[in-house]
């Protein structure tokens, strides 16, 4: 079969086939008597397997390994073409990610263009002041999409920049709040406690019901974080779990702040006191709990307090009735 009608059958190109032969893949059975090349069956079967191969991404040159390599291996060859695509992959979305967040930030033009290019390479830079850079300015002259500013916050190690990204986050208003929420979820525990500190640093309704919402996290760092949050906020909802850090001693004296700030409400006095004393009564704790929350009641005002104070002044542990006697002075004194 001539060049020609093995070009139309294929679908290879003459131009290709005489490349083919040029670099050995492929070399014709014989030639016509007018000189022309002529292909064997063999042969046309060859061109379909170098295709074959061709359409999984080998090049010409491992494609000839492949045929004359008596050492070829075809599950490493297969090894090697999955990691490639993968890579591949990899980078296509990347610049695909890219590509939808020059896009939301809706440049006007090149410079536009240039300068988000420029903010989001800075945000993946390896420097650590240059990303803190680049979360301060951003917004100031180009905007950065929000989708780019919660991924820098949710994986940065530094907590410099990590502040920055959450200030830069707060600035940019809710938008990003529902990417934040989805790190909450995350199988990651750094993830998840850098989503639950951006969230707080956000000071709007719905940034304060994912905080209560977080009180039920399964992560005790999340429902800890948000607690604190919440406690700022005067959300009552934060009792519970404030009124376990200071047992706990986990962060206990911005826990035993935080009952304190939202002890000024007066319909919230109460319920602190109780819940404080009523962890007091339980005879299992230790003398250390016991005294963080006799000490916890000193930001709490009222006659519970009072009470409860004067009860433990008299405490048989000596450490828990030294602190409730001391703050019974020092409330004496105010």
């Amino acid at each position: 079969m001539l060049i020609g009608d093995v070009a139309r059958r294929s679908g290879v190109s003459a131009r290709m086939l005489r490349h083919y032969d040029s670099l050995g893949l492929v070399r014709p059975t014989g030639r016509s008597n007018a000189g022309y090349r002529e292909y064997s069956s063999e042969d046309i079967q060859r061109i379909f397997h170098i295709e074959s191969l061709r359409a999984l991404g080998l090049s010409l040159r491992e494609v000839g390994r492949a045929f004359d390599d008596p050492d070829f291996t075809p599950s490493e060859l297969v090894g090697d073409l999955i990691r490639q695509t993968r890579e591949r992959i990899a980078a296509e979305t990347e610049l695909l990610t890219r590509l939808r967040r020059i896009a939301a930030a809706e440049p006007t033009g090149w410079e536009d263009v240039l300068q988000s290019i420029a903010l989001l390479q800075a945000l993946g830079s390896k420097s650590a002041g240059r990303r803190q850079r680049a979360a301060l300015s951003s917004g100031e002259e180009v905007p950065v999409p929000v989708e780019a500013l919660v991924e820098a916050a949710l994986s940065e190690r530094d907590p410099n920049v990590a502040g920055a990204l959450r200030w830069a986050l707060a600035r940019s208003g809710d938008g990003g709040l529902a990417l934040l929420a989805e790190g909450l979820g995350s199988p990651v525990a750094a993830v998840r406690k850098r989503a639950v500190e951006s969230i707080a640093e956000i000071p709007n309704g719905e940034a304060t019901a994912l905080l209560q919402d977080a009180l039920t996290n399964p992560d005790v760092v999340v429902r800890r974080y948000a607690a604190l949050a919440l406690g700022a906020r005067g959300v009552a909802d934060a009792v519970p779990t404030l009124i376990d850090m200071v047992v706990e001693g986990t962060n206990d004296v911005d826990a035993a702040d935080a009952l304190s700030a939202l002890a000024s409400r007066p319909a919230l006095v109460d319920r602190i006191a109780t819940g404080l004393v009523d962890r007091l009564a339980h005879g299992t704790l230790e003398s250390s709990a016991r005294r963080r929350l006799a000490q916890a009641l000193a930001g709490i005002p009222g006659a519970t307090t009072t009470q409860a104070l004067t009860e433990l002044s008299h405490d048989e542990d000596r450490a828990v009735a030294l602190t409730a006697s001391y703050i019974l002075g020092m409330r004496d004194a105010g």
